[in-house]
């Protein structure tokens, strides 16, 4: 058995006894995919979900020319665009699935690599071990702060036991991205509290988070993040992109207050009208309409392959969402 398949499994065989259903979203798809035997003994068996026709993107996929991440939201539409092959691949993962998370980091590189350049100086928040963004900006001569959660807050939300923090730039996730030397010269690693962002983190050219800020505590502490990260961290001209959960099921009710919130579309349309008051310009949010079955497929624990493009949070239908927002003064 190759090495890494060995280390792979102790790590998934040492997890599976803290697992706690609300924590199985951040485990990476590769977990994911190495646990589902155990996961559906202990969350409870859904054959039916082998009745769900998953569409292979060489048979489905659409032409160079077609809108790439014309929507602010993660749909199917996206991952049969060659684009989205050209991305994903450079980051090296396997197995390919139809998984928000990697919709999250690619939406998140589309957008900003437009300014990618020798020398630009980017910040990453919640990096955790897993996402590729802060080698991948690296490779293309970007440097960046890469940062996460304190370890006492790590500890204390329950993240922590589920391998997703970073202590140290040697957790970074670089493998088959960057080489080991030019991740430590271009990437420095430091901790930071996305409530009480340090002061000396500023003008930078760029700045990201994927799916981090719905767990700061409230619906309010996100969008003062969103906020900040925008005014506090950028210089004029700047671009923050940031993902979240999104809630597609009431624009009412919803989680505003607790270990992950969920924001709805009136909580992003408020925030949008705010910064565009306050001088900074967000690229328009759109919804992404519903193109294929596996858009109306909602995954439930365990979750995972083949489809997790949305998924049941507190009884509500979510998904990702991403905004994009440029500093304007």
């Amino acid at each position: 058995m190759p090495l890494i398949r060995r280390i792979t499994d102790r790590i998934a065989s040492a997890l599976l006894d803290k697992l706690e259903p609300r924590m199985l979203d951040r485990l990476t798809p590769q977990l994911l995919d190495r646990l589902a035997p155990q996961l559906l003994e202990r969350f409870g068996d859904q054959n039916w979900k082998k009745n769900l026709f998953v569409p292979s993107v060489d048979v489905y996929r659409v032409g160079e020319n077609e809108p790439f991440m014309a929507y602010s939201t993660c749909s199917s539409r996206d991952f049969f665009h060659p684009e989205f092959k050209r991305i994903f691949d450079s980051f090296h993962f396997s197995p390919f699935f139809f998984h928000r998370k990697y919709w999250e980091w690619v939406f998140v590189y589309h957008h900003v690599a437009k300014l990618l350049s020798e020398g630009k100086r980017g910040l990453g928040f919640g990096v955790g071990a897993t996402e590729p963004l802060s080698a991948a900006f690296a490779r293309s001569g970007a440097r960046i702060v890469a940062t996460d959660a304190p370890e006492e807050i790590g500890i204390g939300s329950g993240w922590a036991s589920g391998g997703e923090f970073v202590r140290d730039i040697a957790q970074i996730r670089h493998e088959g991205i960057v080489d080991r030397e030019t991740l430590g010269d271009r990437v420095a690693f430091r901790e930071c509290d996305m409530n009480s962002i340090p002061e000396d983190l500023r003008d930078f050219d760029f700045c990201w988070s994927s799916c981090c800020l719905e767990h700061l505590g409230t619906l309010q502490k996100g969008i003062d993040f969103i906020i900040n990260s925008v005014e506090r961290t950028l210089r004029v001209g700047g671009i923050a992109c940031h993902t979240t959960e999104l809630n597609l099921s009431s624009n009412d009710a919803t989680v505003e207050a607790g270990l992950t919130v969920l924001y709805r579309r009136r909580d992003v349309e408020q925030l949008i009208e705010e910064l565009t008051a306050r001088g900074h310009s967000v690229e328009e949010f759109k919804i992404a309409p519903d193109s294929l079955a596996i858009d109306g497929y909602v995954d439930t624990p365990p979750f995972g392959p083949p489809v997790h493009l949305k998924l049941d949070l507190h009884s509500y239908t979510c998904t990702s969402a991403g905004l994009v927002i440029r500093r304007g003064r």
